[in-house]
């Protein structure tokens, strides 16, 4: 076994990785841009090394620094965790080339299931069930337009270097396609540095099940039963567990076994995840399920798996890693219980825009009574250049609605300020009375959008425990504060005796609340700007103290202006000066965070100004276009 470990990656699972290496004795090291010099993950490591700016394409991304990083610090492994190089195997090569253990397949295994046309043809070759589509050469726009047409509407666009959702785009019909073909080639060409796609006939009820795999370098494989992923938005998951509901003896052991001969038709040794999707208009049933892909790393989801299994994932890539055989036989790998897993984003799910949220995490507290998977802490920064997850939060129980209702209560417990979260969002997909039956498949939120990111309002007791803390607090009816213990407190609980009503106001409207002494208190935070935050179901409800001031009372959005929502990227503007456009029509694409998001009209009116052009770097806030009124007619 080495000595010596170094991730080279940032967040929850560096942290998660020296957590197992720690307890097997190795020293660690960790690898940090400028961006997260202070981060979590550099003070969970024994040693830690500059690699560069913030920019991942010149920290993260730079194969070159984490090597050199490597031997500075005296290292002797590199485990990539998932994401930035995990999946390059030109860096793979490059490890073992400088005389460092590499944690993951090899290198020939990365490049055969890296380009998803490729390792198609490779698992039908080898007698796995691939989906129907197109994985042809030739990429030109009319050739796939054809062949989409071939194979009918609707039809699913994916990248070929691609994974994440990245580069995935569902079309319709026809006419949609050139469209969606561009806004794809263009996200993978940003993300992966490859524009190719690939074509498969899109499953109208798909659920998305992985298997997660392991083989060691003596030619022994095996399974660790499988994952069902299903939960997602644009291609992105939410909500992961294990094992999947619905699924039969039959179908597993049909779903498993391909799993496994996929992975050594491959030669494949360390973690794998072979991933399929369903088709469950029937159920899950073993002549309905396809290979789709294989992750040749350990995925973000690997918890549930370790739930359920009682093992340690990273350890036994460790000691695959080092020339040991696998830990266990196959019958000798139990499955018992059921794990959930929500990943919990730092993102405003208001409306179902999602957009992600930045800044310091004043107040962060996540509920202790079940396993929590972070890569932040309270006095951290979130920032606008890497992947918005903040922690995994993972339920195991014996019965799986058991483990939904444990994490659900867990999503209550979320107190995050002022960056805000999709806590209130996971619980409410995870109290759905369709997700609980089991009744999910990858459109499940698409369909239930509007009943998911509805904007909550405050319940009796969270208005009551508003009106305690503003009393506490020395603000209620205006009167000046007198210097109060309270005012240095945060996450206190209350239960206050009863008291006349008190004037607090919400998003610019006057509410009065009353304290009552027979509601279940909520926890409360008295914020440095005389705010009255009150934390329920997830959410964080802000009350001020004070009346909004004209411009804030003012503020409607109704002005024309399109601001950026966060920082971020332009990377496509679809209008110009003067062009008449519709309410919801796309104005240009912003991305951050590695995603795409798309700014629209606030009303039908003609471009007045565009403030932004592709490759701009914008800051919160900044304005983008300007609408006016359309012309008259006449």
């Amino acid at each position: 076994m080495f000595k010596s470990l170094l991730v080279a990656n940032r967040g929850e699972i560096a942290v998660r990785v020296f957590a197992t290496a720690r307890r097997m004795g190795l020293s660690t090291v960790a690898v940090y841009s400028d961006a997260d010099a202070e981060a979590l993950h550099v003070r969970a490591a024994d040693a830690a090394v500059r690699i560069g700016p913030a920019a991942a394409r010149e920290s993260y991304l730079v194969g070159e620094k984490i090597i050199a990083a490597a031997r500075q610090a005296g290292a002797d492994a590199i485990h990539p965790g998932y994401g930035f190089l995990s999946e390059n195997a030109d860096f793979a090569e490059a490890v073992t080339a400088a005389g460092l253990t590499w944690v993951g397949p090899p290198p020939a295994a990365i490049r055969a299931m890296g380009l998803k046309d490729a390792a198609k043809a490779l698992m039908a070759k080898a007698g796995v069930p691939v989906t129907p589509g197109y994985l042809g050469e030739d990429q030109d726009e009319a050739a796939l337009a054809r062949e989409a047409g071939r194979i009918g509407f609707p039809v699913l666009i994916k990248a070929v270097a691609g994974g994440g959702g990245k580069g995935m785009r569902r079309v319709d019909k026809a006419a949609d396609f050139a469209a969606a073909l561009t806004s794809a080639r263009r996200e993978a060409k940003a993300a992966f540095g490859d524009d190719r796609v690939l074509l498969e006939t899109y499953v109208t009820r798909p659920r998305h099940i992985e298997v997660q795999v392991f083989a060691d370098n003596h030619g022994a494989a095996v399974h660790l039963f499988e994952r069902d992923c299903s939960l997602q938005r644009r291609h992105q998951k939410v909500i992961e567990e294990a094992p999947a509901p619905g699924m039969d003896a039959e179908t597993r052991a049909a779903v498993t076994s391909a799993a496994v001969k996929a992975a050594l038709a491959v030669g494949y040794q360390g973690a794998g995840t072979v991933e399929f999707i369903a088709d469950a208009s029937e159920g899950l049933r073993a002549d309905r399920i396809w290979f789709m892909e294989m992750n040749t790393r350990l995925q973000v989801e690997h918890p549930v798996t370790e739930m359920v299994t009682g093992l340690d994932l990273v350890e036994w890539q460790l000691r695959i890693a080092a020339g040991e055989p696998l830990p266990l036989a196959q019958d000798q790998i139990r499955l018992t219980g059921h794990a959930v897993e929500a990943r919990l984003y730092a993102e405003n799910t208001a409306g179902g825009r999602f957009l992600p949220s930045t800044g310091r995490l004043d107040h962060f507290r996540l509920p202790p009574s079940l396993r929590v998977d972070a890569g932040v802490e309270e006095g951290g920064e979130v920032t606008p250049f890497y992947d918005p997850m903040i922690a995994k939060l993972i339920a195991y129980a014996p019965t799986r609605e058991a483990a939904l209702s444990e994490l659900a209560q867990a999503c209550d417990e979320v107190e995050v300020w002022p960056v805000k979260t999709n806590a209130g969002f996971l619980m409410r997909c995870l109290e759905a009375p369709d997700f609980i039956g089991g009744e999910v498949d990858t459109g499940f939120i698409e369909r239930n959008l509007a009943a998911l990111t509805d904007p909550a309002e405050p319940t009796a007791a969270a208005l009551s425990a508003a009106a305690s803390g503003a009393m506490l607090a020395g603000d209620d009816e205006f009167i000046e504060p007198e210097p109060s213990p309270w005012r240095e407190l945060t996450g206190f609980r209350l239960n206050a005796a009863p008291a006349s009503q008190v004037r607090l106001f919400r998003g610019g409207q006057t509410v009065l609340a009353e304290a009552v002494d027979d509601l279940q208190p909520r926890s409360v935070l008295v914020t440095e700007a005389d705010e009255i935050v009150v934390f329920e179901a997830g959410e964080a409800f802000a009350f001020a103290t004070h009346p909004p001031s004209a411009d804030e009372a003012e503020g409607g959005g109704s002005d024309g202006q399109v601001r950026a929502p966060m920082p971020g990227k332009v990377t496509a503007v679809a209008v110009k000066a003067g062009d008449q456009v519709a309410k919801g029509q796309t104005i240009l694409t912003l991305e951050a965070m590695k995603m795409e998001y798309a700014l629209t009209a606030p009303f039908d009116g003609e471009v007045a100004e565009l403030a932004a052009k592709v490759g701009d770097q914008v800051v919160d806030g900044a304005l983008l276009a300007v609408l006016a009124a359309p012309r008259d007619p006449a």
